[in-house]
């Protein structure tokens, strides 16, 4: 027992290796990304508009097929469009992940389709409303919600579902000040694996203890947080500055 503990907690929580994929108007968005990504660790991906942030995270939760690598969660092959319960996503717009009548509705949606009873869903749905306050939100629609509602909804959404391993894809967009404080308790808080694309430097430095470096779809750098990030030759070579704090 103790050797498979042991071997579960070696498994990398994200691994890919020499992973390529280009859109047809644009050639080598991913141009041969390795990385590994341990248990329980948050990793930041940074870099400037075009690095290729977003492509990376559809290519670990199957939305995108790469045109060659290999890529695995939680030591499990990532299928092409199949859902997979150990990943969740956060998207950049979170129109795009909001579509039912009511919040309480967004939230219920992935436990439900996780075929747990009723009572259970509704139950991680309360929870997970809890925990991104928007628990007085729940019969209101969606749609007219503002844009900081939503982000904590669309956040909501997936922790419901409580996959292992969390992609966030701008997670302090129009957040205020209370908001994004309330993002940076659950990243810390959650006992998750965490990945945060964001160009909100000041936040990765907060809640990242490792970050990887994209430019230009390649891995310029990827290590401690606060340490790559202070190097303002790396920075500034991938079209990002130094943040105030490591300054």
């Amino acid at each position: 027992m103790e050797a498979e503990l042991s071997q579960m907690r070696e498994t990398p929580a994200v691994y890919t290796r020499d992973l390529h994929y280009s859109y047809d108007d644009r050639p080598a968005v991913i141009a041969g990304i390795s990385l590994t990504v341990a248990q329980g660790a948050s990793m930041g991906i940074v870099g400037r508009n075009g690095a290729g942030k977003t492509t990376l995270f559809m290519l670990l939760c199957g939305i995108l097929r790469p045109i060659r690598g290999e890529i695995s969660v939680a030591g499990k092959p990532v299928a092409y469009r199949t859902f997979n319960p150990d990943i969740g996503y956060v998207f950049q717009n979170p129109d795009d992940q909001l579509f039912s009548p009511t919040v309480f509705d967004d939230i219920l949606f992935g436990p439900i389709n996780m075929k747990f009873s009723r009572r259970e869903a509704s139950q991680r749905a309360e929870e997970a409303m809890s925990q991104c306050g928007c628990g007085s939100l729940a019969r209101r629609p969606s749609h007219h919600l503002s844009g900081g509602e939503k982000r904590m909804v669309a956040i909501a959404t997936v922790l419901a579902m409580r996959p292992g391993v969390m992609l966030y894809d701008e997670p302090t967009s129009n957040l205020d000040v209370a908001g994004k404080r309330m993002v940076s308790s659950l990243l810390v808080q959650r006992d998750t694996t965490n990945l945060v694309a964001s160009h909100d430097l000041e936040f990765v430095c907060e809640v990242c203890d490792e970050v990887c470096v994209l430019k230009e779809g390649c891995v310029a750098a990827v290590g401690p947080a606060r340490e790559i990030m202070a190097r303002k030759d790396l920075m500034q070579g991938a079209g990002l500055e130094v943040p105030y704090s490591l300054r």
